[in-house]
């Protein structure tokens, strides 16, 4: 795979991290790490089950106007990965400018990736380009979740100006099997609207991509409890669940107990929490 890390750094701060993961001996390892600018990875974690646990940490804290992530993970054939991130992602006011965000994930046949990131926080005047492109091959599993919060409401703080603009494209053994491109400018109609968000400010997507969820499984997740809205449904090679609702905190709350609900399915065996999500 040819690499995809800046040459030169330009005006805003630029950073890349390339990640690979192979199995060996029973469990998963890092084989290649490479980083430029401000993106870092901690120290894995193989658990019990063999899955490698890794945390992408962006050490600044918060994204500014010009500044662009890029972020590039490839498992190979029996890789079992889980991804997260130690807290929130900050994107501020760009004045103008805007930032984004490139995700790619290459799995091999048979390989299975939580991607799980904290959430992502789009403050008022943010200009962001969230771009995520998946490859998957042969019987490769992905569990995606992410929670994206427009405005800081605690504050006092609407989503009245900026944009949010996310791509999602998965395609399996070079198919297309999901396509997502949403465009959201600050006080567009659709934040209030019954057909878009209805006034509520946090927005959470699980997809499965993987074998098809069964209609019991699918209807108990239809019940799982939250203090928003939520709904799912199952689509030729992807399940979707998503939540909209006032906190992140009850979306991470809704998405986990998803997860737990699925893993059993999705991964034969119960669901083991990043050591991080309880500090």
């Amino acid at each position: 795979m040819s690499s995809r890390l800046p040459a030169s750094l330009s005006a805003g701060w630029h950073a890349a991290l390339e990640l690979g993961y192979a199995r060996r001996h029973g469990g998963t390892i890092p084989v290649r790490r490479r980083h430029v600018g401000p993106l870092r990875v901690q120290k894995h974690f193989i658990d019990a089950a063999g899955t490698c646990q890794h945390i992408i940490v962006h050490p600044p804290g918060g994204i500014a106007g010009g500044d662009t992530l890029c972020i590039d993970i490839t498992l190979e054939e029996g890789a079992d990965v889980l991804i997260t991130s130690p807290g929130a992602a900050k994107w501020y006011d760009g004045f103008g400018r805007s930032a984004s965000q490139s995700v790619s994930l290459v799995l091999a046949d048979g390989a299975r990736l939580e991607w799980l990131p904290l959430e992502t926080i789009l403050y008022a005047g943010a200009d962001v380009r969230l771009e995520s492109r998946i490859r998957l091959a042969g019987d490769a599993r992905l569990l995606y979740g992410d929670v994206i919060c427009l405005g800081r409401p605690a504050c006092g703080e609407r989503f009245d100006r900026g944009q949010w603009r996310q791509l999602a494209e998965i395609e399996r053994d070079g198919r297309l099997i999901w396509c997502e491109h949403a465009v959201l400018p600050g006080a567009s109609p659709l934040l209030a609207s019954p057909v878009g968000l209805a006034g509520h400010s946090v927005v959470a997507t699980l997809l499965w991509a993987g074998p098809a969820v069964p209609d019991e499984l699918h209807q108990a997740a239809l019940e799982v409890v939250t203090s928003g809205r939520a709904a799912a449904t199952q689509l030729p090679g992807v399940w979707l669940a998503r939540f909209i609702g006032d906190s992140a905190e009850d979306a991470h709350h809704w998405l986990r107990q998803l997860r737990s609900l699925l893993h059993p399915f999705t991964h034969g065996r119960p669901a083991q929490s990043p050591r991080i999500w309880a500090t």
